[in-house]
């Protein structure tokens, strides 16, 4: 069953997404946009004797930043800005950048941007990390003759390899973004659009590694999950098998007879799950 996540602590947030989770479920990170876009930043909410506090994470709050990642054992997050390299102007596209800390408690490091090899002239966002240090992110190639795709930069203990696009088990021609790589990459979820077997204006796809470490043909997560609108951004708790999700669904309803008062129109198109986009989960099988 899908519901919303942590209604009580993000119901302030008219317009959010790109959850992510640490393991314990004690602290998260998720994009807090104005109504229309304008302003993105990252917000960090933090669980103390079973109180959340919320702040603007520490490297965030000045430029356009979004889509955060948290790495399994909490010590790196990884996220999408267009903070300038240098000093100047934020820059004309996305890159990926992340951030360090040498303990759960300790404060993040300033951003570092990871690398020519990751960053190019093109928009480079929704980053996933994995244990091995394998970085998976989206990018639209220019020149490219499919849309969004899934790319995978290896870690070789040094520095990233030239990425490479993950194959047609997984990319299509279609649109294929937003990935959630398992830390031990054996499952990815991803958003999809355009594909033949879609449900709704942007569907969740699951895919797992087979014994010869490939991917397998990516399926559609179902009605269950998905609906008829936008449906992204999926992190999965691997230790609680919670999937956690944005979705642009609604569930307003024109109640029998109709509205009798402003009240309880306001009252209904103000519900939680009838925002601008919103945080779900569900408990994920495979």
């Amino acid at each position: 069953m899908v519901e919303p996540a942590y209604q009580d602590v993000l119901s302030g947030f008219p317009n959010l997404r790109d959850f992510t989770i640490s393991q314990n479920e004690d602290e998260a990170y998720f994009t807090a946009l104005s109504p229309s876009g304008e302003l993105s930043f990252i917000v960090r909410i933090d669980k103390h004797n079973n109180t959340w506090t919320k702040e603007i994470a520490s490297f965030s709050g000045q430029y356009t930043d979004l889509e955060p990642f948290l790495s399994a054992d909490g010590l790196k997050l990884f996220y999408a800005s267009n903070r300038p390299k240098t000093v100047g102007a934020p820059t004309a596209d996305m890159d990926i950048w992340y951030v360090t800390r040498t303990s759960k408690t300790s404060s993040w490091s300033k951003p570092i941007n990871a690398g020519p090899k990751v960053n190019t002239t093109d928009s480079e966002f929704y980053p996933a990390i994995t244990d091995s240090g394998n970085l998976y992110f989206t990018c639209s190639k220019t020149g490219s003759e499919t849309h969004d795709d899934i790319y995978l930069a290896e870690w070789n203990g040094k520095d990233y390899d030239t990425p490479i696009a993950l194959g047609d088990a997984v990319n299509s021609k279609g649109y294929e973004f937003n990935a959630y790589v398992s830390p031990d990459e054996s499952i990815i979820i991803f958003s999809g659009f355009g594909r033949p077997d879609g449900i709704g204006l942007g569907d969740l796809y699951i895919s797992q590694k087979n014994e010869n470490g490939e991917w397998t043909r990516a399926k559609n997560l179902g009605s269950e999950i998905n609906s008829d609108k936008l449906d992204y951004c999926p992190f999965l708790n691997v230790k609680t098998r919670t999937l956690y999700f944005t979705s642009r669904r609604s569930s307003v309803l024109l109640k029998k007879g109709g509205f009798d008062s402003v009240d309880s129109f306001l009252t209904e198109i103000n519900k939680y799950e009838n925002g601008q986009s919103r945080i779900y989960k569900t408990t994920l099988k495979w």
